[in-house]
């Protein structure tokens, strides 16, 4: 029994030792308020390419409405553990035209960026 007893916070402290990292769920990359999806907005996945040595993120906005729709949207970076890369970009406003795609960007001259998400809000 004291065996066991010993042997117990062995057992539990081996399932603490992981590599450090934040759980970040890569199928995520798109977050936003309800009230867009409401508004017509359909964001497409941003994708990663390499742009004069940086990274840019770029993401399609589709408007399914016979009206333009205005929205916000900032993008966040994260590293290979799933850090924050500062600095965070600044939130931009953009109008959507009716029944229309539109292109949002970001850049990141970080060399550590290594995936991002995209959040949109009216």
């Amino acid at each position: 029994m004291r065996f066991l007893m010993a042997l117990f916070p062995v057992i539990v402290l081996m399932g603490c030792s992981s590599t450090p990292h934040i759980a970040l769920n890569s199928q995520q990359t798109v977050i936003m308020e309800s009230p867009v999806l409401t508004a017509g907005i359909i964001p497409g996945a941003p994708s990663i390419s390499e742009v004069d040595g940086r990274k840019q993120a770029r993401s399609v906005l589709s408007n399914s409405q016979p009206h333009s729709v205005t929205l916000h949207y900032r993008f966040y970076w994260y590293d290979k553990q799933g850090l924050d890369l500062l600095p965070i970009a600044e939130a931009r406003t953009i109008t959507v035209p009716a029944n229309s795609d539109f292109v949002i960007t970001s850049l990141n001259g970080n060399l550590d960026a290594y995936s991002v998400r995209v959040y949109l809000y009216l």
